[in-house]
């Protein structure tokens, strides 16, 4: 069965204008080479602007700016810099496992220890990498379903476009303005990996492929699933709607290899030696802080709801569509934790969000009826043109100062500054006492922190540290209580700014060694 029926075109349909090779085919109506002229344009516009987006997100990496969790992936390269064997925990002088220790980063930090590059170098690198493979791997996966030459540029505007405010800034997500922040985190990676896996399982299925493959397979979801545990579901949820919409529907010689496949992936997940991912379905408290996914979700995903009506037209042409059936397996898992309280469901999202952008992307290629395209060409350059100037913010991480309108300024999240003043005192290995803003990025450097900034669910002792290093910056905190918390931990530093509190200038366990201009105080403790 070819690519043309698969992707919902009937056979013997005509080839649509914006595919021919161009200038005047014989017998071809006058209008429908006025037509086509028109479809040229759009062609090249539409190449262009994706062009112009890889070269902004290249300098997005250029820039990398410090929000989120930069600096927690930082300090885990850090860690496996140190020790590929036993790193510990990313965050905090502990022997504990952790879940970011995956298959991509004891490989970035394998690079790291071999190159001695410093660890935002790397963190450049694993997002080159990583927008490499994004954006061959839409073109990719996009080319099982169409044959329509412009349907991966239009599957890359779609992806990353159509979207409404406010910006998700959450990792997993394809939007632009998520996209500009978190494009060198594991999850992007597994996000673009993810593509790749579709296709390959697809080529898998529709060519009977051999064993071999299919054990390929397997050991890509492995990696898939270790190296970032929600994008996982959302690759695993991709995978099964395209074994449900294969046609022919597979033999039982090809069930058997997927399902060796399948098993070879559990075993290595099982067998990771870095932290047990299946102790991670026992692990709570996740909920809560995934609660805003559940908000704004009409002005955030609106801008998509366009390619959900174009999946619904899919699904009534041929029940078995896989795009139709990955957006319906991810809405439900995305309604069952809105119903049942499981906010954490709602990462999700993406399941249901990247196959209706990827369904108005190929209607846009293929071509419907002249008035229905016309129809859908205008909803879609609306949908996108919303999409541009809810992420205009982007922009800000690019261009700084006056070079942009104040409108577009407001719209950009302030960076933080990083901590790399420490570094001449603070060595790697370092425990520092610091407030937990502070603690979100001085592990980036090498050094420990008292508390973690970060939620860390290995850490068993986690509460008890929160609670420590929230009584040495409270102001009835006695002198006793603060140097037996510093001696506790080991902490050979202090950091703190105006009016955190703590152990006073002249304390003689402590002695000032540099000051930052925004009046943040670091300490050595020597007594």
């Amino acid at each position: 069965m070819t690519d043309t029926v698969l992707s919902g075109q009937h056979p013997g349909k005509r080839q649509d204008p914006l595919d021919q090779a161009g200038g005047d085919s014989p017998g071809v109506h006058p209008g429908s080479r006025a037509r086509w002229h028109f479809d040229a344009a759009a062609s090249s516009l539409v190449r262009t602007a994706v062009v112009l987006l890889t070269v902004f997100l290249l300098l997005l990496i250029v820039r990398l700016a410090w929000l989120g969790d930069l600096g927690l992936h930082a300090a885990t390269i850090e860690r496996l810099r140190a020790d590929p064997f036993h790193p510990g925990s990313p965050q905090v002088d502990a022997d504990t496992d952790s879940p970011y220790y995956s298959p991509w980063t004891v490989l970035l930090g394998i690079v790291a220890k071999a190159s001695g590059w410093n660890t935002f170098s790397i963190l450049r690198l694993a997002a080159l990498v990583t927008l490499t493979l994004l954006l061959t791997g839409i073109w990719h996966f996009t080319r099982t379903l169409s044959n329509r030459r412009l349907a991966p540029h239009l599957a890359v505007l779609c992806l990353l476009l159509l979207w409404g405010p406010p910006w998700l800034a959450w990792s997993g997500f394809l939007e632009l303005g998520s996209l500009a922040l978190v494009i060198s985190y594991p999850s992007t990676f597994v996000v673009a990996l993810s593509f790749h896996f579709w296709a390959l399982l697809t080529k898998a299925l529709r060519s009977s492929a051999p064993w071999r493959a299919f054990l390929g397979l397997g050991l890509l979801w492995a990696v898939i699933l270790l190296s970032h545990q929600f994008s996982g579901v959302v690759a695993t949820l991709g995978a099964m709607a395209v074994l449900l919409g294969t046609r022919p529907w597979p033999n039982r010689v090809v069930w058997m290899r997927c399902g060796t496949g399948l098993a070879l992936g559990l075993t290595v997940v099982a067998l990771w030696p870095y932290y047990s991912f299946f102790s991670l379905f026992g692990f709570q408290g996740l909920e809560e802080i995934h609660r805003p996914l559940y908000s704004d979700m009409w002005s955030r995903f609106g801008p998509a709801s366009v390619g959900v009506l174009v999946l619904l037209h899919r699904w009534w042409r041929n029940k078995r569509d896989p795009l139709a059936i990955f957006c319906l397996l991810g809405t439900l898992t995305v309604l069952a934790g809105g119903l049942t309280d499981h906010w954490s469901w709602g990462r999700a999202l993406p399941a249901a969000v990247i196959p209706a952008q990827l369904a108005l992307a190929l209607t846009l290629a293929e071509g419907v009826g002249r008035l229905a395209r016309n129809a859908f060409l205008t909803i879609a350059s609306a949908a996108l043109l919303i999409g541009c100037w809810a992420q205009a913010g982007t922009l800000g991480y690019v261009f700084v100062g006056d070079a942009l309108p104040q409108a577009v300024q407001e719209k950009t999240w302030p960076t933080r500054q990083g901590y790399d003043w420490m570094t001449p005192w603070v060595k790697p290995g370092d425990t520092v006492m610091a407030t937990f803003a502070a603690s979100t990025m001085i592990p980036a450097y090498g050094a420990y922190t008292v508390a973690p900034g970060f939620e860390d669910v290995f850490l068993p002792d986690e509460q008890e540290r929160y609670t420590t290093v929230a009584r040495f910056f409270s102001p009835d905190a006695t002198r006793n209580e603060q140097l037996a918390a510093l001696h506790r931990y080991h902490a050979k530093w202090l950091l703190r700014g105006v009016g955190d509190g703590g152990l006073p200038d002249n304390d003689p366990a402590l002695r000032m060694v540099a000051v930052r201009p925004d009046r943040q105080v670091l300490y050595k403790v020597v007594g």
